[in-house]
């Protein structure tokens, strides 16, 4: 079988979470079916980890797809012909993005539809594209996937599709997220903050990540604390202005938020691992990987109590309303408990066992071949 997959967002230093799955996946789908010929249709030349088998062949499609306009070329014009030139027999698109005149059986996987509840999440001309061309993908597919049970359903309701035509692949953890040893803690923390214990943050800065709220909430505390505590937000800055850059601008423990910006994967795994606590209030996710992650690094966990999250994190995580600063503090001030911190680990061990990379694979193959041979 001729399979294409979309790995345009394969690119070494910039992935985010749509990335990482579609790595974790393809890799793992190559090495396993070394019957099958696996077309990896990239926008500029992979680097070489990107080609994972011999069984895996990369295709160079022009343009760079970065701008709504160049990603209606790449898919509609470049993907299209590409799928015709190598007579794919399925393709599978990771990002849910897709040519809506080909014929070839495709997969999409989306991952959530946030920009069909608030107008202000994206920049303009990406909202409109999202909006407007996502409820015809969803349509056009063959088939589709996605990331928890929150997402299928909100998928269906939004787009009216049937549930039953969409399937649940859950997201898993890499291996380098584990628990850490002292030795290496101390030095992480000597590193980014001065040897003082630390919350961290992980996300992609955009404005459903609610960084904001945070920003308050951990001022609040320290102005009602007296304490060493610092907050490291790890992540590009893709969104700073409106009510985030006014929260920063008005805090007075300013000094005690390190911002490193973009940090590589395996010291990303040692900073979770050191930290206090995971503290991730998004408005907004269809999973939520860094709440798996840090159970996997054995880091305690604040989460918002909305959407997909309290399907990720089960009983081990102290769940927060994202739009009440009061509770985001009042979270952050019972989390330097160490017992508390101990039981929502020990309860993390125990719920993380749900989730998998392998066994996202493995869902994700099953619907690979409910694409090609329908029920």
């Amino acid at each position: 079988m001729r399979i294409a997959i979309n790995t345009r967002l394969l690119v070494r230093g910039k992935m985010d979470g749509i990335g990482w799955f579609t790595y974790e996946t393809t890799r793992r789908l190559v090495e396993a079916h070394p019957e099958h010929t696996f077309y990896l249709l990239f926008d500029r030349k992979p680097a070489p980890e990107f080609v994972f088998a011999d069984n895996a062949i990369p295709v160079v499609l022009m343009p760079p797809a970065r701008h709504p306009i160049l990603w209606w070329t790449f898919f509609e014009l470049s993907v299209s012909m590409a799928l015709r030139r190598i007579k794919a027999d399925l393709f599978l698109s990771p990002d849910g993005f897709m040519p809506l005149h080909s014929k070839v059986p495709t997969l999409a996987v989306i991952h959530d539809i946030n920009f069909e509840h608030a107008a202000d999440n994206l920049r303009s001309s990406h909202q409109r594209y999202m909006t407007r061309f996502f409820p015809q993908f969803a349509r056009h597919a063959t088939r589709l996937a996605t990331v928890s049970e929150y997402s299928r359903q909100d998928i269906a309701r939004t787009y009216n599709i049937d549930s039953k035509k969409i399937d649940v692949v859950y997201d898993g953890a890499n291996d380098r997220y584990r628990p850490h040893s002292e030795a290496e803690k101390r030095a992480v923390r000597e590193r980014f903050t001065g040897g003082q214990p630390y919350l961290i943050f992980i996300s992609t800065i955009l404005k459903r990540k609610n960084l904001a709220n945070l920003l308050l909430a951990f001022d609040r505390v320290k102005t009602i604390e007296s304490s060493n505590l610092k907050l490291v937000v790890v992540g590009n800055r893709v969104w700073w202005q409106d009510e985030l850059a006014a929260a920063y601008d008005s805090m007075k423990h300013q000094h005690d938020v390190v911002m490193p910006g973009h940090v590589e994967p395996a010291e990303l795994a040692a900073l979770l691992s050191a930290s206090e606590a995971l503290v991730y209030p998004s408005f907004f996710e269809g999973f939520g990987i860094p709440i798996l992650e840090a159970m996997y690094a054995e880091t305690a966990v604040i989460a918002s109590s909305t959407t997909s999250m309290p399907e990720v994190g089960g009983d081990a995580v102290r769940y927060i309303d994202p739009t009440d600063v009061d509770d985001i503090a009042h979270a952050i001030r019972e989390i330097s408990n160490p017992e508390l911190r101990s039981t929502l680990i020990e309860k993390g061990r125990i719920q993380r066992q749900k989730f998998s990379w392998d066994r996202t694979t493995e869902l994700l193959w099953e619907s690979i071949t409910q694409t090609i041979n329908p029920l």
